[in-house]
């Protein structure tokens, strides 16, 4: 079983910077993924970034191409998302996920076992 805990989250204004971090616990696999997704209320929850444990393989959504960074340390057992230059649109609850196996480009949220209870990022303008 892993566990995932998010934090970083909070309030920022428009062009500012936060970073994500996702701690796991347990078990992790070193042929899977990290993921971070987004969701607010009444949208459906949508793919932000995701980076294969071993780094070799990072996928971000077109629209933080440039602005967001996903990163993994190995040795902690976390990743993390910095987001740079914030706009409102990104606010959002952000989740991080974990999967246990990689299954082709990993951008779907039905390919992650695992979910992290969220952590609320508000961009004020």
């Amino acid at each position: 079983q892993v566990q995932l805990v998010e934090s970083g989250g909070g309030l920022v204004q428009a062009g500012g910077s936060l970073r994500l971090s996702c701690a796991a616990s347990g078990r992790t696999f070193s042929s899977g993924f990290m993921g971070w997704f987004r969701q607010v209320p009444g949208k459906e929850r949508e793919f932000v970034a995701a980076i294969r444990w071993s780094g070799a393989t990072i996928y971000y959504a077109d629209f933080v191409k440039g602005r967001f960074t996903i990163s993994r340390d190995i040795a902690k057992n976390s990743a993390y998302l910095q987001m740079n230059s914030l706009k409102p649109e990104d606010t959002a609850v952000y989740y991080c996920a974990a999967a246990r196996n990689s299954f082709g480009v990993m951008t779907s949220d039905q390919y992650y076992e695992y979910w992290g209870q969220g952590t609320q990022v508000t961009v004020s303008s």
